[in-house]
């Protein structure tokens, strides 16, 4: 089964996509998820050769957290290379996702509270950056649209001396509009 199988019983709401901007913007797709830690780390993007692609990862990952949360934190620790989580990151994540399963998924394109924050497929996360977001050598801050949010979340990414863009910082688990299924006044 995968990863948002249980979610496709209600059909998906048509959505129109919000205005671009004129920040550089590129769309990660993964034609396929994964369904384990090799395949996660097998995909063409967990090279992390750049830190679009490692911030599209990091969404993936934490989606994987409500069913298994132990494959998601290696998943994190993959992405964030010489720095694992700590016990306090690993607290931080428990917290966030308390009765709160949809938040990551609410990163992909088409998913909103309106549809369940079931994602359109293929499955793509759309980064974008900032005049300001290469601002500091070594570090790249980007921003990733909830579809339950008003403004984007930020990651920021660590170039390391192997040439990977590693996670560095995120704050992608705050809160978001609940979907439509568990909010009583929708």
């Amino acid at each position: 089964m995968g990863l948002f199988d249980k979610l496709k019983n209600n059909p998906p709401v048509q959505t129109q996509t919000p205005a671009g901007s004129d920040n550089p913007v590129r769309k990660i797709v993964f034609s396929a998820l994964p369904d384990t830690y090799e395949q996660f780390a097998s995909l063409p993007q967990a090279a992390l050769a750049n830190p679009f692609d490692t911030a599209a990862l990091t969404v993936l990952a934490f989606c994987f957290y409500p069913e298994n949360k132990e494959l998601s934190l290696r998943m994190l620790d993959l992405l964030r290379g010489p720095r694992p989580l700590s016990v306090m990151d690993k607290q931080f994540i428990q917290d966030r996702f308390r009765d709160k399963d949809y938040v990551p998924r609410s990163y992909f394109d088409g998913a909103t509270p309106a549809n369940n924050y079931l994602p359109s497929e293929p499955y793509t996360v759309t980064v974008s950056e900032n005049p300001y977001s290469n601002q500091n050598d070594g570090y790249a801050t980007l921003y990733i649209t909830s579809g339950g949010a008003d403004s984007p979340r930020s990651v920021q990414l660590r170039l390391a001396k192997d040439g990977k863009w590693y996670l560095w910082e995120q704050f992608l688990l705050a809160d978001i509009r609940k979907p439509e299924s568990e909010n009583p006044w929708a």
